[in-house]
C-alpha cells in the first residue's frame, strides 16, 4: 500500500512518536501490519494520530523479571509506520494498517499526559530504510522461496505462488517477516537486520529451526 506523504530523508520524519509495544509484532519498511485496536489508550492513540502526523512507532515490550516495574521497558530498536487505512467497525473498535516507513532508534521516553507512551527517536542509522529495494539485489531469492515451499507444505497451508513470484524481493522478506510465526527474540533479530540480505538469511535459518524442531516432536527425535 503506497502512503501520501512518502519521506525522502531521515530529517523529515518527526523525531517524537507515539509507540505501540506489542510482542511478536514488528514493521519494517513498505510492509503493512493490519491492527485490531480496542483498548481505550490505543483507540485514543489513533484518534490523535488522525490528527497529527499519523505515525506511530511499533515496537517490542522487553518484558521486565517479575517483581520489577509493571511498565514493561522497551526494546532499542522499532519502526515507524504511517497510518494508511483506517475503518471504525460500529462497537468501538478500530481495524487500521500500518504502511512502515522506516526503523528508528529509541532516544529516550518522553514524559506525557497521554494515557499511550511517547518516545524520542533517532532514524539515521535507518536512512536506506527510505530507498525502496535497497539491497534487493543481494538476496539470495531462490533459498527463501524453497524454505517458504517446505514451510507451507509441513503446515499444509496453499499458497498464491503466482503473486509470490511476482513480488519484489523486498516486499518478499519483510511481509514474511512480519507473518513468522517466531518468538519475541527472533522478531527482533529480523527487525534488527543491518541489510535485507541479512534479514532474509536470519529469515531461512529461523524457519528451518521451526522446520526441525516440528519434525522433532512428530518423530521424537530431531532430524
Amino acid at each position: 500500500m503506497a502512503i501520501n506523504a512518502p519521506y525522502r530523508l531521515a530529517e523529515e520524519i518527526p523525531g517524537t512518536i507515539p509507540v505501540f509495544p506489542l510482542p511478536r509484532a514488528v514493521l519494517l519498511p513498505r510492509a503493512e501490519l493490519p491492527l485490531n485496536i480496542f483498548e481505550p489508550r490505543y483507540l485514543q492513540m489513533i484518534e490523535d494520530s488522525i490528527r497529527g502526523d499519523r505515525l506511530i512507532g511499533m515496537i517490542q515490550p522487553n518484558e521486565p523479571e517479575e517483581g520489577a516495574s509493571k511498565v514493561p521497558p522497551l526494546y532499542p530498536i522499532g519502526c515507524a509506520g504511517r497510518l494508511s487505512s483506517f475503518a471504525e467497525t460500529g462497537d468501538g473498535r478500530y481495524q487500521v494498517v500500518l504502511t512502515g516507513v522506516a526503523r528508528f532508534r529509541v532516544i529516550e521516553e518522553v514524559s506525557v499526559t497521554t494515557p499511550y507512551r511517547q518516545c524520542r527517536v533517532d532514524y539515521r542509522l535507518f536512512a536506506e530504510d527510505l530507498v525502496q529495494g535497497y539491497g534487493e539485489d543481494e538476496v539470495d531469492r531462490e533459498a527463501l522461496l524453497k524454505t517458504l515451499a517446505n514451510y507451507l507444505a509441513a503446515n499444509s497451508i496453499e499458497a498464491d505462488w503466482s503473486g509470490i513470484s511476482q513480488a519484489p524481493t523486498e516486499a518478499l522478506v519483510n511481509g514474511l517477516s512480519l507473518m513468522a510465526p517466531f518468538g519475541v527474540r527472533e522478531k527482533q533479530a529480523l527487525l534488527e537486520a543491518p541489510d535485507l540480505r541479512t534479514r532474509a538469511q536470519l529469515l531461512v535459518a529461523a524457519t528451518e529451526i521451526n522446520l526441525a524442531a516440528g519434525e522433532a516432536d512428530e518423530n521424537g527425535t530431531l532430524q
